[in-house]
């Protein structure tokens, strides 16, 4: 059967771009549409220190455009584009973006996840006033100002270690008694002299004027409340998968899509791969680990299609 692509890869971030390297090394017509930039959560990254191979800390925007590179380097093509359906008929794929179709025999959803919304007070009307979702992005704008960071995971610790290089002051707020990010990113931020962390906390809504002024707090033990003067707020609560494009698709009660180990869903010959798929561990190396063996089954199915 003729379609344009053997394998059309949505998302370019790590999975993505790993997996349009190994489509192409298994000798397949591949295209990467990507809505954004080239690199996914990974470009954010300050200093990506723990990937293999590499001896010294390198930024997520070096590491993604080295991915790029090889990709194309191998024959995949990419394209800028938001991708508006998907959708199935007999064995081929229809891809439709504002301006172009495309057809293929195989899909990997690698469009990851997006940074969850609290939707407390203040938190949309302030956005870009002092509230943030991205430490590299916004971080600069508060140098040596009061910022507060909220979540407790590898993110939040991630993003707190980078803005102390910039201020410092910084409060930590966090609904429970530990952090839960790796141990090692976890004491390195507890022993940061820059970074005070309220426990047992939650974050009630975002106060200000033209811009952040400050947060109330509410400590969940005591019931306790206090505004905390403050002049920006980044929140980094947890992530929600971008699955838009495949209602149909079986996911898990969070709304992550569901594989089994060949990274295959609940639709033949659609693949899903990085942030986007139910899994315990979500990491860049784990992202492109995905990518990889989601091409690698891609081919396999292919090879079932041509008998």
């Amino acid at each position: 059967m003729k379609t344009d692509y053997d394998i059309i890869i949505i998302g370019g971030g790590a999975a993505g771009l790993t997996a349009a390297q190994y489509a192409c090394r298994a000798n397949l017509k591949a295209l990467v549409i990507e809505g954004k930039a080239h690199g996914g959560q990974a470009i954010l990254i300050d200093s990506l220190e723990n990937y293999p191979g590499y001896a010294d800390p390198v930024s997520g925007y070096e590491y993604a455009e080295n991915m790029r590179k090889q990709a194309i380097a191998f024959g995949a093509e990419i394209v800028y584009e938001n991708v508006e359906s998907l959708s199935k008929t007999d064995s081929v794929f229809t891809i439709k973006t504002a301006d172009k179709t495309y057809t293929s025999l195989t899909v990997v959803l690698a469009t990851g996840a997006e940074h969850r919304k609290m939707g407390i007070p203040g938190e949309e009307e302030f956005y870009g006033k002092g509230v943030s979702y991205c430490a590299t992005c916004d971080g600069p704008f508060f140098r040596n100002k009061h910022i507060v960071v909220v979540g407790g995971g590898d993110a939040a610790c991630d993003e707190a270690m980078f803005l102390s290089r910039l201020t410092e002051t910084i409060t930590m707020v966090h609904r429970r008694d530990e952090l839960r990010a790796q141990k090692a990113l976890a004491e390195r931020t507890m022993k940061n002299p820059h970074i005070k962390i309220e426990w047992d906390t939650i974050i009630e809504e975002v106060k200000g004027s033209s811009h952040v002024t400050g947060v109330v707090l509410k400590n969940k033990n005591t019931g306790e409340v206090k505004e905390l003067a403050c002049d920006a707020v980044f929140f980094f609560v947890g992530m929600v998968p971008i699955t838009d494009l495949v209602p149909d698709a079986n996911k898990d009660s969070i709304g992550y899509i569901i594989t089994n180990e060949e990274m295959e869903t609940s639709i033949p010959g659609l693949y899903a791969a990085g942030d986007v798929r139910a899994k315990s561990f979500r990491q860049v190396i784990t992202a492109s680990a995905d990518g990889a063996i989601a091409a690698h089954s891609a081919a396999g199915y292919i090879d079932k299609l041509n008998g």
